[in-house]
């Protein structure tokens, strides 16, 4: 083979390989696909340090070492609008599945809220965090200040994400 054939069949393999990196993310093979891109990147290298010019091996290893992170990245944040990434991050929602999480989430956090000044007992030590229950509900709760033990009645004073803040009464 002449020298130039060399050249373009070892950036020939390097190409592939960045794109075998980019279609790894894109197709689930187990790496497989992965580990052709390894392959076919060090198969690049080897043919281009059988160019005359050595140079051309070392810029390969650099081509690998700089491109491979940025075809990944590019390949990461393109990924989740995929219909593969969707379901890879979603599963098999569809958008009226998310509405309605959404709604559901949005009535769990009104319900709490409602619960700020309601009073309850405590059912495990609040050291400071353990389970209140207000009416027939058990509640993650949040002492203010010190132990509260079971039995004690409580007071909800306010809500903060899915845990209440309570105080003995």
């Amino acid at each position: 083979m002449d020298d130039g054939t060399i050249l373009l069949l070892g950036l020939g393999l390097l190409a592939a390989g960045l794109l075998l990196v980019v279609a790894e993310m894109f197709i689930p093979s187990g790496g497989l696909i992965a580990i052709g891109a390894g392959a076919a990147a060090i198969s690049g290298i080897v043919v281009l340090f059988r160019h005359n010019d050595p140079w051309w091996g070392f810029i390969g290893i650099g081509m690998v070492l700089v491109g491979t992170p940025i075809a990944l990245n590019l390949a990461l944040k393109i990924w989740p609008s995929t219909p593969v990434g969707r379901r890879m991050l979603m599963g098999d929602t569809t958008e009226a599945d998310l509405e309605a999480k959404r709604a559901a989430e949005l009535e769990a956090r009104e319900r709490r809220r409602a619960l700020v000044g309601a009073e309850g007992e405590v059912v495990s030590p609040l050291r400071p965090v353990g389970i209140v229950r207000i009416g027939d509900q058990r509640h993650d709760a949040l002492a203010e200040s010190g132990i509260i033990e079971p039995g004690q009645r409580i007071r909800v004073t306010a809500v903060t994400d899915n845990q209440l803040k309570v105080r003995a009464i």
